[in-house]
């Protein structure tokens, strides 16, 4: 099992209907599982019809799936996008920043930090630090 984490805190998924590996996906699928090394440009058709993507953080000190998720948004995806694996808290205002709507983490993560630590990162809009260099906070 494991535990969604979003601005509100801890939820339990929600999304029954599985994932479908990114390399082995038809145009029309519902649900991308993408892996760190997936170029987004590869991805171009499956956004059309994907509800849900779910992008794979091997662990926590590997950026990548930032990157492909700001890609992914930059390229007018606007379903619902998930990071998953090694995210930790002190992450989540990055991931939310790169598009991500939601975390995936695993239940022993999960009791590792707890949700409090990341209900405290769930303002990532209010410590922005662009924002703070032009003066508007």
């Amino acid at each position: 099992m494991s535990v969604i984490v979003n601005d509100d805190g801890f939820k339990s998924d929600d999304w029954t209907l599985g994932f479908a590996p990114s390399n082995e996906a038809a145009n029309d699928v519902l649900a991308l599982d993408v892996t760190p090394d997936t170029n987004p440009a590869t991805l171009t058709k499956k956004l059309r019809t994907a509800k849900i993507i779910r992008i794979d953080f091997p662990n926590f000190a590997d950026g990548r799936g930032f990157t492909i998720a700001r890609q992914i948004r930059l390229a007018g995806y606007t379903g619902r996008l998930r990071a998953k694996g090694h995210i930790i808290s002190d992450q989540y205002a990055m991931a939310r920043r790169c598009g991500f709507d939601e975390i995936e983490i695993s239940n022993k993560l999960a009791e590792r930090q707890p949700e409090e630590e990341w209900l405290f990162r769930s303002n990532w809009q209010a410590h922005d630090y662009q924002a703070r260099l032009r003066g508007a906070l």
